[in-house]
């Protein structure tokens, strides 16, 4: 008998038997449900308590700050976009008119301090200018007229830029200004004298085209929506005075032997403000259509 044989033939058995009972015995441990479960469910709170405290924030930005820093998808804002301002008129969109100390329209933002500032810059801006005005020596103070519109101005091709338009009329006499006021400062002044303002019951103001027309550069290409004004002198028995302009209807104010009316154009025109004037009694006293010395063409 060969021991040897026999030995080794053992010796495989039990290594098999070994590694029988080896692959039985070494395999994974059994997976810790609960234990994981647990930690998924902490995992989720923490990840929407973060959420929400982000979503907090967010709402606790303010659109302007959100607007600064950009909300185009992705990448910087763009330093070009127009953003809101509280410091100045930005646009001819409607607002609460106020009045000045002297009684006036203020209209689009233009508050009382922006107006009177305005009107001492135009004078100082006429006292600058060679000619010196009017009179030999200059126009007077700010505290010889009286406000009696301040609004938005919208800048074209001739002049750009926006700003505002203050007008001013001297007391006891009739003397008008239409100044215009950008970047805070005067860039331009109209100027009428009593020997140019002829009388009548209704007399729209000749140089009125400033407040309500774009440059003739921009014919058929103006900027919208736009602020428009006039202005004029009125008889104490005209008790009314009406405007249409385009799409566009206002009432005027009378003002102590003014009349100012403005409102908004969405559209473009071709036509100058068709204005009428009624007596107390409601009857029709003047219609710019039958005058003769009003421009009902725009150029």
């Amino acid at each position: 008998m060969n021991h040897g044989a026999d030995s080794e033939r053992d010796f495989e058995e039990l290594v098999r038997e070994l590694m029988t009972d080896d692959a039985y015995t070494i395999q994974p441990s059994a997976a810790p449900y609960q234990a994981i479960r647990r930690r998924g469910l902490v995992e989720r709170r923490r990840r929407i308590a973060v959420t929400g405290a982000a979503l907090v924030g967010l709402a606790a930005v303010p659109a302007g700050a959100y607007a600064v820093a950009g909300g185009n998808g992705g990448g910087d804002a763009d330093p070009t976009t127009p953003m809101s301002s509280v410091s100045a008129p930005q646009s001819p969109t409607p607002s609460a008119p106020e009045q000045a100390a002297s009684g006036g329209l203020l209209l689009d933002g233009v508050t009382v301090e922006q107006a009177e500032d305005g009107l001492e810059k135009c004078l100082a801006y006429d006292d600058a200018k060679p000619s010196g005005g009017l009179e030999e020596d200059h126009l007077g103070t700010a505290g010889d007229y009286r406000i009696i519109l301040g609004m938005h101005s919208t800048g074209d091709s001739n002049a750009p830029g926006d700003g505002i338009y203050v007008v001013a009329v001297k007391e006891k006499t009739d003397v008008r200004l239409i100044c215009t006021i950008k970047g805070g400062e005067a860039t331009g002044i109209n100027i009428s004298s009593p020997d140019n303002s002829p009388t009548g019951t209704v007399v729209p103001d000749i140089n009125s085209g400033k407040l309500y027309q774009q440059s003739y550069l921009d014919k058929g290409n103006w900027k919208l929506p736009f602020r428009w004004g006039i202005i004029g002198t009125v008889q104490p028995s005209v008790a009314e005075v009406t405007v249409s302009y385009g799409d566009s209807e206002a009432t005027a104010t009378l003002d102590d032997g003014w009349f100012v009316a403005a409102g908004i154009l969405h559209q473009q025109v071709t036509l100058a403000p068709h204005i009428k004037g009624y007596d107390a009694a409601g009857k029709l006293v003047y219609d710019s259509d039958t005058d003769e010395s009003y421009e009902k063409n725009l150029p």
